[in-house]
């Protein structure tokens, strides 16, 4: 997997924008993902919702150590509009800019009844459209610089990277499943390239198919093409989102989901990043601090404060599960089960880390 450089996750909220064809409610899933109100078809400029991320391990966390503050991990959703007309004319260059900007996609399609739009709901067919219409902006990209590379005599290593995502293209393939050992993606950066995008697709059904799995040709084939995808009921969601959290527990049971959308969206969405997280505990504040697998201890410390990462010693690590067995950081202590890590420590989900710096 592969994703934004190391500065882009743990300094400021991933953000994923959400596309989509008219009326496939990708709105209302914006407003169901942030709690914000936006009004549907609004049109204009792109919007903007942080909201943060569900995590029991830090609720738990928290009413253990009792800090003056908790701070989850937190994930910025785009509305962008104006992307697709009704009749599928396909992305103006406008909205290609506001869509190449962000650092995940996810597609919302329509799989249910919308009066205001004539005929049925066809989500295989808006995703080939939307899928067919990326690959073409790219193609178009990828060509302008292999022409100007050879123009200019440009590093041939460039050229052989470009030329390989070109084959891709033209073979419809996306550049995202294109593996890492095959192409050197340092090239592409700044390119914004669509289909190198990590892509979700949520499948918004109507109420009456709320909890039901992907169906299995949709889901078939957004595999193929490299992305992840889920079923929810924006309209549905929203209801719950606005009931009291027992309300919504008990809303959720009754409709046999075991969550809401947004919870499973997001984690969702860190699989398709590859993102994990870390924490920080005290009596000043329990903290969740998003990384990308494979990060390593001296990074991750970095996320925190550039002075942890500069004067990086070790790092005290606590394993979350080992951390409950135990019940305290003393506890683990005394069991002799605190992992003293140096810098090059892989750091896992859910580790609890005290960072030992000089500077």
């Amino acid at each position: 997997m592969h994703g934004p450089s190391r500065d882009e996750y743990g300094i400021r909220p991933v953000k994923i924008g959400l596309v989509g064809f008219a009326g496939s409610g990708k709105t209302t899933v914006f407003n169901t993902m942030t709690g914000l109100d936006v009004p549907v078809g609004f049109g204009g400029e792109l919007k903007l919702g942080t909201t943060r991320v569900p995590d029991p391990r830090i609720d738990r966390l928290s009413e253990i150590f009792s800090p003056r503050k908790t701070t989850y991990a937190e994930m910025t959703f785009c509305d962008i509009p104006g992307e697709h007309g009704a009749e599928k004319k396909g992305l103006t260059g406008r909205s290609l800019q506001q869509i190449r900007e962000q650092e995940a996609l996810c597609l919302v399609l329509r799989d249910f009844d919308n009066p205001a739009l004539a005929g049925d709901p066809d989500p295989l067919g808006d995703l080939e459209a939307f899928h067919a219409e990326c690959l073409f902006a790219d193609h178009e990209i990828v060509e302008k610089r292999i022409d100007r590379g050879r123009k200019e005599q440009a590093n041939p290593v460039e050229l052989i990277a470009f030329e390989k995502v070109l084959a891709a293209l033209e073979d419809e393939r996306p550049v995202r499943t294109v593996p890492e050992s095959q192409l050197n993606r340092g090239f592409l950066k700044g390119y914004g390239l669509l289909t190198d995008k990590p892509l979700l697709v949520a499948l918004n059904v109507g109420e009456e198919k709320a909890g039901e799995e992907l169906p299995a040709d949709l889901a078939a084939r957004i595999e193929e093409i490299g992305g992840a995808g889920l079923a929810l009921s924006a309209s549905l969601e929203a209801e719950i989102a606005g009931l009291d959290a027992g309300d919504q527990a008990a809303f959720l049971e009754d409709l046999g989901v075991a969550e809401s959308a947004l919870g499973r969206f997001i984690r969702t969405a860190y699989g398709l990043l590859d993102l994990i997280s870390f924490f920080t505990v005290g009596p000043d504040e329990v903290r969740a601090w998003t990384i990308r697998r494979g990060t390593a201890a001296k990074e991750a410390a970095g996320r925190i404060h550039t002075d942890l990462e500069r004067g990086f010693i070790r790092a005290e690590v606590t394993p979350y599960d080992v951390f409950m067995e135990h019940g305290s950081e003393q506890a683990v202590k005394d069991a002799g089960k605190l992992q003293v890590e140096g810098k090059e420590y892989v750091v896992s989900d859910g580790d609890i880390m005290h960072v030992r710096f000089n500077v």
